[in-house]
């Protein structure tokens, strides 16, 4: 995607210092482009957890560059199965960053299923190397997959419209910047744009964090996609006056049964849409699928994060990025970061294979190898 006019991506090795991560640090968003470097993993770690980076996709492919971080960092002068040890110890402290988004738990298994069948510590270590490159291009492929399948949903509108303006609304962001390049519920809206159809996003503000008004925003104006920020509760508003088309988001982790956890508000979207006759899609990769689940409600967990991202609010102030509060200093605040949309609320799943109706038999149809896998 484009930053002042130039590619870029959320994730990449430092040029001539492949021992450094780089990252779009997002706090600073939309009003500062911060780059940091990564260059241990406690500092990928921090990363994940403070929210330099978020985004499903985004922090998984984080968790792998942490790995290959920890894996330069530890001596190579150990025995082997004492680094694996020490690798093993690594996965399981990054996985703790973040509770909902499974990516972050996919990261660290794909770097486990990539060494741990070497001969040597020299060997494991070019491995985590590759292993954490080819993560972030799988998703970058996923990601502009999900962009082909998703642009035939708004072609499809476009037509019914006879060429006028299709209204689509999102909440948070699941754009590029939540992934590596693309985005899950963007990449559609990135392809018809380019398509030249003509499209319009209703971007939800997405408290606490607002991530849609500083993100969202943020990259889709960098591309010249015509949008409007609108706080969170506008929503079933638009749709009962006909001003949303299509409903899009993106998704933290989704069940075997397709229940999806997304940010906090999804669910009462998802409700909005389904009184107003609106389609609700959620894009996703299928490495936010996790087949070991079926409840979502009931078995998802969900972040609890500090009550400080309800109660103060960070903008621009006279040209300096300030930090206010919205709420009496004495009262308390919950700031549970998701909610869980149950699958008879969704339309459908774009996937990187194609869209699918949000169910066991739905995804399994998309993921027959995974048949192998049902009890």
């Amino acid at each position: 995607m484009n930053v002042h006019g130039k590619p870029c991506r959320t994730i990449w090795l430092k040029k001539k210092d492949p021992k450094t991560v780089q990252i779009i640090d997002q706090r600073f968003l939309p009003h500062r482009f911060v780059v940091e470097d990564l260059r241990t993993p406690e500092d990928c770690a921090v990363a994940i957890k403070d929210m330099h980076v978020r985004g499903a996709p985004l922090i998984g492919v984080a968790a792998a560059y942490g790995m290959y971080l920890g894996a330069m960092s530890l001596s190579a002068k150990l025995p082997l199965k004492a680094w694996l040890g020490r690798m093993k110890s690594l996965g399981a402290y990054l996985i703790k960053t973040r509770p909902t988004a499974i990516n972050l738990r996919i990261g660290v298994e794909r770097q486990w299923n990539a060494i741990r069948g070497a001969a040597t510590v020299a060997e494991a270590v070019r491995l985590t190397r590759e292993a954490a490159g080819a993560l972030a291009e799988e998703e970058v492929e996923n990601c502009r997959r999900i962009g082909e399948h998703g642009l035939r949903l708004i072609e499809e509108i476009a037509r019914r419209k006879k060429g006028k303006t299709v209204n689509i609304l999102t909440h948070c962001n699941a754009g590029w910047l939540a992934c590596v390049d693309w985005g899950t519920a963007t990449a559609p809206i990135y392809a018809a744009f380019n398509k030249k159809i003509p499209v319009h996003v209703w971007v939800d503000e997405t408290r606490p964090r607002n991530q849609g008004a500083s993100l969202t925003a943020w990259e889709l104006g960098g591309h010249g996609v015509p949008h409007t920020v609108v706080c969170d509760n506008t929503g079933g508003h638009l749709m009962q006056h006909g001003k949303v088309d299509l409903a899009i988001v993106g998704s933290d982790r989704t069940t075997a049964s397709g229940d999806v956890a997304n940010k906090i508000g999804t669910y009462l979207k998802a409700l909005a849409a389904r009184d107003n006759g609106i389609p609700f899609y959620v894009a996703l990769p299928s490495t936010t699928l996790d087949w070991d689940m079926e409840d979502g409600v009931a078995e998802i967990p969900i972040e609890e994060r500090d009550p400080e991202e309800v109660t103060h609010i960070q903008g621009l102030s006279g040209g300096k990025m300030t930090r206010v509060l919205l709420t009496p200093k004495k009262s308390p605040a919950a700031n549970y970061g998701f909610d869980v949309t149950p699958h008879r609320l969704v339309t459908g799943l774009i996937t990187e294979r194609g869209v699918c109706p949000a169910s066991k038999e739905g995804l399994l149809a998309m993921y027959p190898e995974r048949k192998t896998f049902q009890p």
